[in-house]
């Protein structure tokens, strides 16, 4: 069966499960108020906190308690391999998602619960996050977002692959779907090489399943929380032997072993041989703790609960340690640890957190979802394993009452954890690979995509009908030109090269001028020419050349037909270079340089033609570009190959990298200059095409803002606006404003006292080209093509 018909298959068996999905999560709502919150990120609502406004984030899917656990270290890497990358970690469980939020505490962005694996739910959440990566631990396999999440282009891994004996005899029979399912990761990184067959006997590609080991070996032992009460009421108590029985489980249905039960009979066999004895035991589910409480109560044994220590206890005794996160930490104050899950058939819990505290172990038969971890401590004699509930007494008696032997356990524990680490490592190289190729594009939901297809169609076949037009009319200019340009909606940082470049223009002994269309004025005038530094209105100009005329670098000449402008301006100011803004697809004009600047933040404008993307043709288009420039590298998130995809649509043109550099501060009122903002905490604004490299500039300048609000691309501020905006700053207690230069250009009069009494500051930018003096050779050489520019004016006086 196709890959279509399978997927089809799968969504109508899905639609007529989904009142059934509907009425789980209510019962689950009803038994458990906790879980009703859950349900709209479950349906792919997120929270606006979590919403990106640019790609490049990772996602990290951990279900539960114990593949947090496992992920811990993998995230830090993450965190410090992508830093300006945004860590975003799902999960699926309450105790899950406490979990992430007690351990990736400053490490993750945000924590979410995981959308069910309905389209809907799915593309929503991809929309949301707009992650370049998206990283899967252990045994989640979920179709439909696997399947999305290629489909949008993101790099997808499955990490610390797993597939216990159950979960294998269920697969089994559904090979023929899942071998169209694993075809979509990247690359499966397992545990063993008994998951790599199982992976590849479910279907998955051989070549894209490898063992990376287990990431739980890579545990880091933490110290026990600072503020956490329980380390100096076991110190208070002066113990001399503590017993550890950690993540006991319930009985599953009647008559089943209930492993609380049998940690308490043992403790009460153990109790009268050990007069100072000391049982922490934490049962694994919270649901659990009063369900313990009542058992320790009834059985005569004195207790106390972690969440009442203020009530005195005597040893013997029993501590029940109802709280979640704080028992790793503990291990290492263990004389012997009982692993839980091991007695009934409930597959195991991970014993590597005891074992790196070199802590004695002792487990019952089942292992089974800790197979291969557990069958190497066996084999090199570091665990003390029970057939029975029955042997628990004597084995703990046993390892209690001879140190010597629990200490070579420790110590055989200890290095048998260490043996294997490692895994974290081989999970980030393979992460770091992924991304490279990743070029993550996301489509808008069902009904906007069948309205905009369209019509982005409709402006993709005008564009290119038009530019072919253009082309047959293509005249030329006297001077040189170099275009800046773009092939998205928005800023890629065109001023501040237009402005770098008619300033490196005049230090060679060029003549510039500034050819600009003059976007937003209201100007009626043809042809307006201006020199450097003239002063006229923002709604005669536009924002843009404001900004070149302030500079006084050159001449700006603003109108349509930009041909005759730049004769103007060749006549009246002997310009011999034209400086073409935002000219990419102003084809009409000859151009010597074609300069095409790609955003670093979000380079491929939604790979859509608008309005279903912002690009205002085809990436194909770039074949035309003789140079490109990829600018706000400072601000790149670093998670996928920009100039590997470029290459793709031109193959020859050379790639130069470029950065904002801050230059100074200028206080609206007054005009004052000053280098360093002299606040800590600020309000930011901007209305620019990617109002990210404005946050991202002020994050490299170590500025705090603690507010933000973003408006339209070229905003022209009204009074309302901003009064509502000195409201709001005043509500979050900023200590100024900030924007940027092109926005002060926009706002209107008065401004600054409608801010007051909060200082209004904007900020001047420049850039820096790396490699710069072969990108100007580039230039020159380009430019000595045409006659006028290669005789003009290289003099030993080139213009001041």
């Amino acid at each position: 069966m196709k890959t279509k018909g399978i997927y089809l298959l799968y969504r109508v068996v899905q639609a007529l499960a989904l009142p059934a999905i509907f009425a789980y999560f209510l019962f689950r709502s009803v038994r458990n108020v906790a879980y009703f919150p859950s349900l709209w990120q479950r349906l792919g609502f997120l929270s606006r906190s979590l919403k990106q406004t640019v790609p490049g984030a990772i996602w990290l899917h951990a279900v539960s308690v114990g593949e947090v656990l496992a992920v811990i270290e993998l995230a830090r890497r993450l965190r410090a391999e992508f830093p300006r990358a945004p860590l975003l970690v799902s999960t699926a469980t309450l105790a899950g998602r406490a979990m992430a939020r007690e351990k990736l505490a400053g490490i993750a962005t945000g924590i979410f619960y995981a959308p069910i694996d309905h389209v809907f739910a799915v593309r929503r959440v991809l929309r949301t996050l707009q992650p370049a990566m998206v990283v899967i631990v252990e045994t989640e396999i979920w179709p439909n977002l696997f399947r999305e999440a290629k489909r949008a282009g993101c790099g997808l891994v499955i990490a610390n692959g797993r597939i216990s004996d159950n979960t294998e005899r269920k697969y089994r029979g559904q090979r023929w779907f899942f071998r169209e399912v694993m075809r979509w990761p990247d690359a499966v990184l397992v545990q063993s090489e008994t998951m790599r067959q199982r992976y590849v006997s479910m279907g998955a590609p051989s070549g894209s399943v490898t063992v990376g080991g287990n990431l739980k070996y890579d545990f880091v032992q933490r110290a026990t929380d600072a503020q956490s009460p329980v380390p100096r009421l076991i110190e208070g108590l002066h113990p001399l032997e503590l017993w550890i029985a950690a993540s006991t489980m319930p009985p599953a249905f009647a008559g089943d072993l209930d492993e609380d039960d049998a940690v308490i009979a043992a403790f009460r066999e153990l109790a009268p041989r050990h007069p100072r004895l000391l049982l922490l035991v934490a049962p694994r589910k919270p649901e659990r703790f009063p369900v313990v409480a009542a058992k320790l109560a009834q059985a005569g044994i004195r207790f106390v609960r972690r969440s009442d220590l203020q009530d005195p206890v005597q040893l013997p005794a029993a501590l029940l340690l109802d709280s979640i996160g704080e028992l790793s930490g503990l291990f290492p104050l263990a004389d012997v640890v009982f692993m839980g899950g091991t007695l009934p058939a409930r597959g195991g819990h991970n014993i590597l957190e005891p074992a790196f505290s070199g802590r004695p172990i002792i487990c019952g038969p089942h292992m089974e979802n800790f197979r291969e971890i557990a069958q190497e401590f066996r084999t090199r004699g570091a665990l003390a394993q029970i057939d029975a509930p029955s042997q628990l007494a004597g084995a703990v008696d046993g390892l209690l009452a001879d140190r010597a032997r629990a200490a070579e356990l420790g110590r055989r524990a200890v290095e048998c954890a260490q043996s294997k680490q490692g895994a974290t490592d081989r999970a980030i190289a393979v992460i770091r690979e992924v991304t490279t190729r990743a070029c993550p594009c996301f489509r808008p939901n069902i009904a906007a995509f069948t309205i905009f297809w369209p019509v982005s169609r409709l402006w993709r076949s005008l564009g290119a009908r038009n530019r072919r037009r253009a082309m047959q009319r293509r005249r030329s200019l006297a001077a040189g030109v170099i275009s800046v340009g773009n092939v998205t909606m928005g800023g890629t940082g065109k001023t501040p090269l237009v402005l770098y470049l008619a300033e490196q223009m005049r230090r060679s002994g060029h003549h510039p001028g500034i050819l600009s269309r003059g976007y937003g004025r209201h100007s009626l005038e043809k042809h307006l020419i201006l020199e450097p530094g003239a002063r006229v209105k923002v709604t005669q100009s536009g924002d843009e050349p404001q900004m070149f005329l302030r500079s006084g670098l050159a001449p700006v000449g603003i109108g349509i037909d930009r041909f005759q402008t730049g004769r103007i301006l060749e006549e009246r100011f002997g310009a011999d270079v034209m400086i073409l803004d935002d000219g990419f697809q102003h084809v009409r004009l000859e151009r010597q340089v074609d300069i095409v600047l790609i955003d670093a933040l979000t380079p491929f404008g939604g790979c859509e033609v608008f309005p279903l993307g912002r690009l205002r043709e085809p990436l194909a288009a770039l074949v035309r570009a003789h140079a490109i420039v990829i600018t706000r590298n400072e601000c790149g998130r670093g998670t996928f190959d920009i100039e590997g995809r470029l290459r793709v649509y031109n193959a020859h043109a050379p790639i130069f990298h470029a950065r904002a550099d801050s230059k100074y501060w200028v206080e609206a009122t007054s005009g004052r200059e000053t280098p360093k903002l002299p606040f800590s905490r600020v309000g930011a604004f901007c209305g620019l095409g990617n109002p990210e490299s404005f946050w991202c500039t002020l994050e490299q300048l170590g500025i705090n803002a603690v507010d933000r609000v973003t408006f339209d691309d070229h905003h022209s501020y009204r009074a309302r606006e901003m009064r509502r905006v000195a409201q709001q700053f005043s509500t979050s207690r900023v200590q100024a404003a900030v924007t940027t230069e092109k926005d002060a250009i926009n706002l209107c009069e008065g401004s600054a006292e409608l801010i007051a009494p909060l200082p209004l500051y904007w900020l001047k930018i420049g850039t820096t080209i790396e490699r710069e003096a072969e990108f100007l050779e580039f230039i020159e050489r380009r430019l000595g093509a045409n006659p006028r520019v290669s005789t003009a004016t290289h003099s030993n006086n080139p213009t001041p």
